[in-house]
């Protein structure tokens, strides 16, 4: 499976995918928008405590040629990543299959619907929970866990938004993309991934403030997707925005005094300094 290639010294960076999850909130004034954000707990090795997306590394089984699938092939999947076809494949169900894990929300259907109908799936009850369970410590693969109920794997659901890889000089890498869905029908997030120590809702909009004031701890990539996300107001406009995905490696740099993260075109972003929480 192809990695982005570090320099000399530097680890390479592990593929990865994440998936921010969107509903719709009334909003004074009309309809607003909402990512589900969850606290990794604070014994994890990387990003103790900070507010993330449910997301993880590929596994090997995530590339499975078996997985049952509808939706945009592992080709063209491909095409909108800017990977090969086993990577792709393997990124989709990585997707998919964390979010699961982390949150019990299945992007899943029966074949033969119509493309993109929902089906309403109790993924709570403790057969299912058995899978979860044996998804995270692996004694069960993603392909065997869908096929058993004939399912299939829904690639329609998701929309590719971005690609970040962890900078150079970080002593663990990823090499993350990012990911768009919305909850089927009947299907609620819940805190079961043993990962995160607590899950919200939160407006993209008021993320920045909350992250500068202390009250929420973040990646930069996380509080960037939460301002892009903002910029486009409600679910149509995720829907319509067009997205380019390409490989941002960010070079946070203080200059004059504040913190920037520098392109590597050499355009600059802002990014405030948080106050510390007591």
């Amino acid at each position: 499976m192809s990695v982005e290639q570090a320099p000399r010294g530097a680890p390479e960076a592990r593929p990865a995918a994440t998936v921010m999850l969107l509903r719709s909130a009334e909003r004074e004034g009309g309809e607003g928008l909402e990512v589900l954000l969850m606290r990794r707990v604070r014994s994890m090795g990387f990003a103790p405590g900070a507010h993330v997306f449910p997301g993880g590394g590929v596994d090997e089984r995530d590339a499975d040629g078996g997985l049952p699938w509808t939706g945009p092939s592992p080709r063209d999947w491909a095409g909108t990543l800017g990977t090969d076809v086993r990577t792709a494949r393997a990124l989709v169900c990585a997707a998919v299959r964390e979010t699961f894990e982390e949150t019990g929300v299945l992007l899943a259907g029966r074949p033969g619907r119509a493309e993109g109908e929902p089906i309403t799936l109790d993924t709570s009850t403790e057969e299912w929970e058995r899978d979860r369970l044996g998804l995270i410590d692996r004694s069960r693969s993603f392909t065997e866990v869908l096929a058993r109920r004939g399912l299939v794997l829904r690639s329609e659901w998701l929309r590719a938004w971005s690609r970040w890889i962890t900078p150079r000089t970080e002593p663990k890498r990823f090499d993350t993309w990012f990911f768009v869905a919305e909850p089927p029908p009947g299907q609620v997030p819940r805190d079961v991934g043993g990962e995160a120590d607590a899950i919200r809702w939160a407006d993209p909009a008021a993320v920045p403030a909350d992250w500068e004031a202390g009250r929420l701890s973040m990646l930069p990539p996380t509080l960037f997707s939460c301002a892009q996300l903002a910029a486009c107001r409600t679910l149509a406009g995720v829907r319509r925005v067009q997205r380019d995905i390409v490989p941002f490696e960010p070079d946070v740099r203080e200059i004059d005094g504040h913190l920037w993260v520098v392109a590597p075109d050499g355009s600059r972003y802002p990014l405030p300094r948080p106050k510390k929480t007591s």
